[in-house]
Parts: C-alpha cells; structure tokens; sequence
C-alpha cells in the first residue's frame, strides 16, 4: 500500500464519521453521482480527455459532456464548468464564470497537482493553464489531483469549490489521459478537500436506503 492510498483512507475515516449520520437523514442520491453528506463524489467516471483543441467540456453537476465524438466544442454541453484540453500537453480552460478564473494554480498559468488534503477555497489562488505547463503532473499515474470552482446556475448562481483526479500515460497528451473522477461541496462557498472522498463501504450503505445503513450501523456495534 503506498502513501497515497494510506492518506486517502486516513481522510476518508475522518470523513466517513459524521458523514453516514447526514445521508440518514437527507437520503441523497444524486444521479450517478453520490451525495455524501455534502459532498456530491461522481464515482469513478473514466471520463476520455481527448487529445485535441476541444478535449473535455463537463458541465459537473448535471455531468453532460462533449463525449462522443470528441469533436463537440463546449457548445454542446449547456452550463460546462471544466474544459481539459490539448493536443501539445494538459491544458486547462476557463469557463466565463467565475472571473477569475476556474482553477487552483501554482503559479502564472500554472494549474497545480495539488496534495491529498489540500483545501480549495476563497483563499485558493485561481486561474487557468496552457498546455505548455506539465512538469508539475504524474505521468503514468493517476496521483494527479487538482482543484476548481464554479457557478452553479441550478442553484442560483452560486460559487461552489471542486477536484478532479486525471490519470496520465507516458506523456500529458498520451491518449488514454482520462478525468478518472471528481467531487464538489454542495453547500455554496464550503471548503473541499482535494482527493476526499467516502470510503467504498460508504457506498453500499447508502444504497442500502436508511433503514439498511441503520442495521449495519448496529450489527457493527455488535461485533
């Protein structure tokens, strides 16, 4: 087990202990996407970022996108939040709202590979990155972290605060570069923790329905 996959679980433990007790009470399911107390986690998606001038266009909350054909442009998905592009490298585009700009950097045109934990917020630095700007990313990995923020127009046009996870080949346009997953806070303005999800348990019981998460929750106590 490396030193991801130990932290990951150490963040989803902390997570996972005020977190059954909200599905409980709210019974969210979203979609595909799972509501975790308030974090709306969109499971593993495996999302292709296509190695062109149009890429990923993903509206995050409704998850509408541009695939397939790769060759939609961002027209094609009303309300898009995220744009992953490139045929040079991993690029970052903005959408026209937030001013600003849409992702967590590094520094100028930078999008950062952010650390299991980190928080993206108010305080986060946004903006955008060329394709030029990859040595920050994991090839042949997919510990590849970053952050974003979006205006949800379902929602009032409220500012919420994201990640999303890439898995990248032998290079930062190699082909199968996908969006492996991502996550945002449900509650306008909250801090996200990059990488934080439920851990998969957490999963089953919500699927369970309320009543289920209930008798799980006592036989645990009972063993």
């Amino acid at each position: 087990m490396n030193g991801s996959t130990v932290g990951s679980r150490r963040f989803a433990g902390l997570f996972s202990r005020t977190a059954v007790a909200g599905a409980i009470g709210a019974g969210l399911m979203l979609g595909a996407s799972t509501a975790f107390a308030q974090i709306v986690h969109s499971g593993v998606v495996s999302l292709a970022i296509p190695v062109s001038t149009n890429g990923l266009y993903l509206n995050v909350v409704t998850g509408a996108n541009n695939l397939p054909p790769p060759g939609t442009g961002g027209s094609t998905v009303p309300g898009w939040d995220i744009n992953l592009w490139s045929t040079g490298g991993l690029g970052f585009f903005n959408a026209a709202s937030p001013a600003g700009g849409v992702y967590v950097i590094s520094g100028a045109g930078t999008v950062g590979n952010l650390a299991l934990g980190s928080t993206i917020d108010g305080s986060s630095s946004f903006g955008a990155g060329t394709s030029t700007n990859v040595a920050q990313w994991n090839l042949n990995s997919a510990n590849n972290l970053f952050g974003f923020r979006f205006v949800n127009e379902a929602n009032g046009n409220s500012l919420h605060y994201g990640w999303g996870r890439i898995s990248l080949g032998a290079t930062a346009n190699d082909p199968s570069r996908l969006l492996v997953e991502y996550a945002f806070d449900a509650t306008p303005g909250a801090a996200i923790q990059a990488g934080v999800i439920p851990e998969p348990g957490t999963f089953a019981l919500l699927g369970l329905g309320v009543a289920g998460v209930l008798l799980a929750a006592r036989r645990r106590r009972e063993t």
